[in-house]
């Protein structure tokens, strides 16, 4: 029980301090466009390119994670992500920083999609839900804690330590996870390997449940990820006229995923992740109109329930992949993660365009557009569950 729990601390401080590297610039924005003398949407490359090379990458560390032991892949990531925190730590060229961004996210999933992968297929399937949901709250935990490094370092000091200061905990938790983590035995692998070849990225999207489940995951992110791309720029304009420091505040928000991954996956074992879905993204909805309300307790108010409806569907999409499993959990997540993120580049570069001709109301008419996706997604999913049920 004792070996089982550091396993768990050791995926979850993994897997957060990985994706404190994604969202790290996104409450300086302003800051670098001024710094770079760049535009909005070129100031959001900073995020979106990251995003970009997990996009890119996702597929093939899925395919290494089905095949290969995970510490070596892990060493890989860690050390190519933390190298390009450094460079942009150090870097006056915004096209070097946007290139280290790249690189960083094609890493990412050496260290996210195998751990997802390496979980999914040595966790006994009822403790996989809520081991699931925290893998998703350590996601959310990064994210939380990579804005409040960003936003919180650049006054005293600047945004450069904060890349210094992830990469530095990147090595750490690699080094911890490298430590930790059980080797994997030649007869574990060959029957990953044997069991794994029954399925081929191409077979895995022609299960239509699956199809469902990713196309979920893409809409959710879409929707989500410009909400807090953003909202630097809309806090630090006229009604609001917020500072960078009290802006980063605003992002203590995350802190409700961090409870709501586990919960949402017992909830989800409890009523159907049909009926999880349908009121999430009904709650996202609502949520997204409050963001156009000129005061800050509606803002508040309206991300704590955007924060509540995304996690909650992000959770539950995982939960419900990994349950209609029996194999190639690495080639399924990836492809899950895959979509994913797209969604998020699409939604980030989208919504940039959307804000530059049509301001904050433009980005919320964009992102509202797309709840269709889980909405959908929804109904398909309890029309599945009324079937088998």
């Amino acid at each position: 029980m004792k070996s089982l729990l550091k396993i768990q601390l050791a995926v979850f401080a993994l897997v957060s301090a990985s994706f404190t590297n994604i969202y790290l610039p996104q409450p300086v924005l302003p800051i670098l466009q001024s710094e770079f003398q760049i535009s909005p949407v070129q100031a959001s490359f900073a995020v979106s390119f990251v995003i970009l090379g997990i996009v890119l990458s996702n597929l093939f560390f899925g395919y290494l994670s089905d095949r290969y032991p995970v510490k070596p892949i892990i060493v890989a990531g860690g050390v190519f992500v933390a190298v390009g925190g450094f460079i942009c730590s150090l870097t006056h060229n915004y096209s070097v920083l946007v290139g280290s961004r790249l690189l960083q996210g094609l890493f990412i999933p050496a260290l996210t999609t195998s751990i997802a992968a390496w979980l999914a297929r040595t966790l006994p399937a009822k403790r996989l839900s809520v081991v699931m949901g925290s893998y998703v709250s350590a996601t959310i935990l990064g994210g939380l804690g990579g804005r409040l490094l960003g936003g919180w370092i650049h006054p005293p000091l600047h945004w450069r330590y904060a890349f210094a200061s992830a990469s530095v905990l990147i090595l750490v938790t690699t080094f911890l996870a490298v430590l930790i983590l059980p080797a994997s035995g030649e007869k574990e692998i060959a029957d990953v390997r044997s069991s794994n070849g029954k399925e081929t990225y191409l077979s895995l999207l022609k299960r239509k449940e699956l199809l469902l489940i990713y196309a979920c995951g893409a809409g959710s992110l879409l929707i989500f990820s410009p909400v807090f791309n953003y909202l630097p720029y809309r806090l630090s304009h006229p009604p609001f006229d917020l500072s960078t420091e009290t802006i980063t505040l605003v992002y203590l928000v995350y802190i409700l995923g961090i409870f709501l991954g586990p919960l949402a996956g017992r909830l989800s074992a409890q009523f159907g992740g049909g009926v999880m879905l349908l009121s999430s993204s009904v709650l996202l909805g609502a949520s997204l109109l409050m963001l156009l309300l000129p005061s800050i307790a509606a803002v508040v108010i309206g991300l704590l329930g955007v924060c509540a409806g995304f996690f909650t569907i992000h959770t539950v999409a995982v939960v419900l992949l990994n349950r209609k499993l029996t194999c190639s959990h690495g080639k399924a997540n990836a492809l899950y993660v895959l979509f994913y993120y797209s969604g998020g580049w699409l939604g980030i570069t989208g919504a940039g365009f959307a804000y530059e001709y049509a301001g904050w109301q433009g980005v919320i008419v964009f992102l509202a557009s797309f709840l269709i996706i889980p909405l959908s997604a929804g109904v398909l999913e309890r029309r599945i569950e009324s079937r088998s049920g």
